[in-house]
C-alpha cells in the first residue's frame, strides 16, 4: 500500500511530509494547475508566482511545459486553462462509467419535472457533482462539474456520510476544528455554523434513505437527493473503503453517486420538494440502479503504449530545460486510466504510458500522496479529486469560447476576418468573430443573423441537414456536401468572398461553421481554394479536437 492521500487542501508544493519518492516537480506542477482552478482559469504569471510561492523561473518552467501539452495557453503575460486538460477529469469520469450509464435518465427526470437535475459522487469529506442537467431561466440553478463542496451543506453529502468510517468522521472533525466557518471551499461562500447539526441530518438521512437541502449552501436554494446504489460501481473514491461499512447494513450495495433535484424558494419549499418531487427522482433512481445492475462491466481494455517517450525526447529537445518531464510523465499516468481501464496494475500503467515501472511508480506515489489515486492491493484507481485540475472552469466553457483563439490564429495567420456562426432555423448567427487590421475588411459583428443559403457558413450546415432544402439549391447542397467547403462569391453583397468549412461534435454532427471573408480583389476563387482552405481546416481541426475532449461528458452550449 502507497502512503495515504491528504485530506481537502492540497500539499505544499515544497513537498512537506511527502514521501522520499515523490516527484516534486509533478507535485509544484500540480500546485501551478490548482491555483489557475481557482482562480477562475486564467491568471498572470506573476500572479501564479504569488499564489504558489514558487520562483518565477519554475513557474516559466512549468507553464511551459503545461503549454507544450496543450493543457495551457500562454496569452501575452496571462496562462490560461485550454480546453484539453479536461482530458485528465475526462479519464476520471470514463473509469467512473457512471456519466455515460446515467446521464440520460437525469436529462430525462429535468425535462419532466422542468427542474435541474445532478449527479454527485462523494470526495472524502466533501461532494463533487459530476453532472448537471440545468434549467435556462432568468434564476438558474447549477454548480460546476468537479467543484468540491463541503458535504455537510449538501444532501448528497449527508447521504455519503451514512457509509462513513472513524477515520473520515476524525477528518470531518479536524476541518470543522480549524476551519469553522468553511473556507476552503471557495465553491460555496463562508457561513458561520456550517457544520451545525450535520450529525443529525446524516442519521436522518441513513434511516429515510434520502437526504433534504434546505438552504444548506445559500439562500433560496433547496435540494432533494436520493442514493443510486451498485455494489459492481463503487462510489468513485469516497474514501469510504478503508476497511468500514458505515452503514452498519450488511450486505447493503454501497453508494454508487447520488441524485438530486434541485429548485429554488420561489418554485419550491422543501416540503413540496419532498411530497411532490421526492417521488419522481425515487422512480428515476430506481430505474438508474436497474440500469448499473444489468450492464456490464466494460471489457478490460488494455491499450498501446501512447508514445510519451519520443513525445517527451521531442519536447525536451525543442525547449531544453524549460520542459519539465517529469512533469508531463506524471500527468499522462493519470490519462492511463479510462472505460474499461477503471483499476490498473503498476505493470499496466507502465505499459499504457510506455514508462518504465521506477518511473511509473514514482508518478504513481506522488499521485496518491496527492490523493489523486488511491490502491488497493496492487491496483490503482483515479479517485475525484482529479476533477478538481482545471475541469470546474473548463466545464462552462461555450462554443464560442473554445473557438476563439483559434480564430484569432486563423486571421493573423491570413490576414483577413474569421468567424464562426450557428444555424438558426433558416438563418445564421455569428457568435465569434476575430477581426484583422484591415482598412478593407469583412464586418460582421457578433450576434448579427443573416439567410443562411446566402453565406457560405450557412451552406454547409445546410448541407448537413437530414433533409436540406430542395429545388435550385439541392445541386449547390450536394457539391459542398462532396467539397466538405463552401465558397460564396458577391452573393450576399457585391465584392464580398467568404470561404466555410463545417465543424463537427464527436458523433459527427456539424453544430457549427467557420468561415473566411475578404474582398473580392484580394483572392481569386481559386487562390482560396489553394490558399486559405488548408488554413481553414486547420483551424477548424483544431477547434474540434478542444471540442471533443470539452464534449465528452457534457453539452457544450453554442455562446
Amino acid at each position: 500500500m502507497l502512503p495515504n492521500a491528504p485530506s481537502t487542501t492540497p500539499v505544499p508544493d515544497t513537498g512537506a511530509g511527502a514521501p522520499p519518492e515523490a516527484v516534486a516537480p509533478l507535485m509544484r506542477g500540480i500546485t501551478v494547475l490548482l491555483r489557475l482552478t481557482e482562480a477562475g482559469g486564467v491568471s498572470s504569471l506573476s500572479g501564479l508566482e504569488k499564489a504558489t510561492g514558487l520562483a518565477r523561473s519554475t513557474v516559466d518552467r512549468i507553464t511551459a511545459t503545461l503549454a507544450r501539452r496543450g493543457y495551457v495557453r500562454l496569452d501575452g503575460r496571462d496562462a490560461v486553462l485550454a480546453p484539453r486538460l479536461m482530458e485528465l477529469g475526462n479519464a476520471y469520469l470514463a473509469a467512473l462509467r457512471l456519466p455515460g450509464l446515467l446521464d440520460a435518465h437525469a436529462d430525462a427526470l429535468a425535462d419532466e419535472l422542468d427542474e435541474s437535475v445532478s449527479l454527485a459522487v462523494g470526495d472524502r469529506d466533501g461532494t463533487r457533482f459530476i453532472h448537471q442537467a440545468t434549467r435556462r431561466r432568468a434564476m438558474s440553478l447549477s454548480f460546476r462539474i468537479g467543484d468540491l463542496l463541503p458535504a455537510e451543506r449538501t444532501a448528497p453529502g449527508s447521504l455519503f456520510a451514512t457509509e462513513w468510517g472513524e477515520p473520515e468522521w476524525a477528518r470531518w472533525r479536524a476541518r470543522r476544528e480549524a476551519d469553522p466557518e468553511g473556507r476552503c471551499f471557495p465553491s460555496v461562500p463562508p457561513r458561520s455554523g456550517a457544520y451545525d447539526a450535520f450529525e443529525e441530518r446524516v442519521a436522518s438521512a441513513r434511516a429515510q434513505g434520502w437526504a433534504l437541502d434546505d438552504q444548506l449552501i445559500e439562500p433560496g436554494l433547496v435540494a432533494v437527493s436520493v442514493p443510486v446504489r451498485d455494489a459492481g460501481v463503487g462510489g468513485g473514491g469516497g474514501d469510504g473503503g478503508e476497511g468500514s461499512n458505515g452503514d452498519g447494513v450488511s450486505g447493503r450495495s454501497r453508494i454508487a453517486c447520488v441524485a438530486s433535484v434541485v429548485s429554488h424558494t420561489s418554485r419550491h419549499t422543501a416540503d413540496s420538494l419532498r411530497e411532490v418531487l421526492l417521488p419522481r427522482l425515487r422512480a428515476t433512481v430506481d430505474v438508474m440502479e436497474q440500469v448499473l445492475r444489468e450492464t456490464p462491466p466494460p471489457t478490460d481494455e488494455r491499450v498501446t503504449p501512447s508514445g510519451l517517450a519520443a513525445w517527451t525526447g521531442a519536447s525536451k529537445q525543442e525547449l531544453g530545460r524549460e520542459f519539465v518531464e517529469s512533469l508531463a510523465r506524471g500527468l499522462t499516468v493519470i490519462t492511463s486510466f479510462g472505460e474499461g481501464r477503471a483499476e490498473l496494475t503498476l505493470s499496466d500503467v507502465a505499459q499504457a504510458t510506455g514508462l518504465a515501472r521506477a518511473t511509473a511508480r514514482r508518478a504513481l506515489i506522488t499521485l496518491e500522496h496527492l490523493g489523486y489515486v488511491e490502491s488497493y492491493g496492487r491496483a490503482f484507481r483515479l479517485t475525484p479529486r482529479v476533477l478538481g485540475l482545471g475541469f470546474p472552469p473548463l466545464s462552462m466553457l461555450p462554443l464560442s469560447e473554445i473557438a476563439a483563439p483559434h480564430l484569432t490564429a486563423l486571421s493573423a495567420r491570413l490576414h483577413d476576418s474569421s468567424s464562426l456562426a450557428v444555424l438558426v432555423g433558416d438563418e445564421v448567427q455569428f457568435i465569434a468573430r476575430a477581426a484583422t487590421a484591415r482598412i478593407l475588411s469583412a464586418n460582421v459583428t457578433v450576434g448579427t443573423r443573416l439567410p443562411a443559403y446566402a453565406t457560405s457558413p450557412g451552406r454547409v450546415m445546410l448541407a448537413d441537414l437530414p433533409s436540406p432544402p430542395t429545388g435550385d439549391r439541392t445541386a449547390v447542397l450536394d457539391r459542398v456536401r462532396r467539397d466538405g467547403y463552401a465558397l460564396v462569391d458577391s452573393e450576399l453583397e457585391e465584392g464580398l468572398r467568404s470561404m466555410a468549412v463545417p465543424v463537427r461534435e464527436h458523433g459527427g454532427r456539424v453544430v457549427a461553421a467557420v468561415n473566411v471573408a475578404m474582398h473580392s480583389s484580394r483572392r481569386t476563387a481559386e487562390e482560396c481554394v489553394h490558399e486559405v482552405l488548408p488554413e481553414l481546416r486547420e483551424a477548424v481541426t483544431r477547434i474540434e479536437a478542444d471540442l471533443h475532449v470539452a464534449g465528452r461528458f457534457r453539452k457544450v452550449p453554442a455562446g
